[in-house]
């Protein structure tokens, strides 16, 4: 039977730490593995099953929520469809269940594309293309969105990536955030407003283990240094993975759920998946609700084009001589 998630691109190249590996799915364009020497870097998951959770799927033309699927344009409401029913929000783009087309593969790279149509709440005409790229030091991943249609088109980008680093209990390991800002939220987890972190348990800059925290919270004032914005996760051995964005990235999602199926499948007594603690960084353009916000909205003019990337790179891999 055909895989939930479509076609399967597999990814390979040899790496001062060893092949990496990658698998990329035709729906959503999704990161469903990337391994170094054979240590697991993301959450993956069996390709007969949707993503939990979102895991690697990219979110256009909007990240994280719309609130109650609405957002008003020149005077006009408009209503988009309601695909969060739990919070009646509209959520993670219009994006998350479409097949991919292939536009070009190599042995360790791979581009997709995928058409956002005009559509209610969407009136707009946009072509996207995602590429996933193995190279020496990690997964590089750029995004471009081509506005083919007659009106400028406002368009927000993220991608859904769960870190981890092999074994390593995630529990175990520290998060850094680069973000000066907290998104608040109201019980819907819309964006209300922002404070900044400084003194709360928000403040992740100097970092935190990953245990100690219960997040599913946005963060801004994210610091580009170099032009890139850079969040990691380190392990008590010293291996690390940076998550970073170009300097359009000033957002990013931190959650943490503890109900995440595990990534071997396992099952206990009476046959329930076991679930454990991931962390999801979550590097977007723009934070939740941006349609009415206006926060980090990128209008791509008609003819125009927008480039957006991020990457995983690892540290600490490295094989021994």
């Amino acid at each position: 039977m055909r895989a939930a998630t479509g076609i399967q691109y597999e990814l390979t190249a040899t790496t001062p730490s060893g092949i990496a590996r990658a698998i990329v799915t035709e729906v959503a364009a999704g990161l469903r593995a990337y391994s170094v020497n054979g240590i697991d870097l993301v959450e993956t998951f069996s390709e007969a099953v949707q993503p939990p959770m979102a895991t690697g799927i990219v979110l256009v033309p909007w990240p994280n929520r719309i609130r109650d699927g609405k957002w008003t344009q020149d005077g006009v409401t408009r209503q988009l469809a309601i695909t969060e029913p739990g919070k009646q929000n509209a959520s993670h783009g219009l994006l998350r269940f479409t097949p991919y087309r292939e536009l070009s593969r190599t042995s360790d790279t791979v581009t997709l594309t995928a058409t956002v149509f005009p559509q209610s709440g969407y009136p707009f005409h946009v072509e996207t293309e995602v590429t996933y790229e193995l190279t020496p030091s990690g997964l590089d991943v750029t995004h471009r969105v081509r506005n083919v249609g007659a009106e400028p088109a406002p368009v927000a980008v993220g991608a859904h990536p769960f870190l981890k680093i092999g074994d390593v209990p995630t529990a175990d390991l520290v998060l850094q955030v680069a973000a000066s800002k907290h998104i608040d939220v109201d019980g819907r987890l819309n964006a209300i407003g922002e404070s900044p972190v400084d003194g709360t348990r928000f403040d992740l800059r100097s970092g935190v283990v990953v245990g100690d925290l219960d997040l599913d919270d946005g963060f801004g004032g994210v610091i580009a240094t170099g032009g890139r914005c850079e969040h990691s996760l380190t392990a008590a051995d010293g291996r690390s993975l940076t998550l970073w964005g170009d300097e359009n990235m000033r957002y990013v999602q931190v959650f943490t759920p503890r109900i995440f199926p595990v990534s071997n499948g396992a099952t206990n007594k009476s046959g329930v998946p076991v679930r454990g603690l991931a962390i999801a960084i979550e590097p977007m353009t723009a934070p939740a609700n941006a349609f009415n916000s206006g926060a980090g909205l990128h209008w791509v003019a008609p003819g125009e084009q927008w480039v957006v990337r991020w990457g995983i790179r690892h540290a600490g891999f490295e094989l021994s001589a």
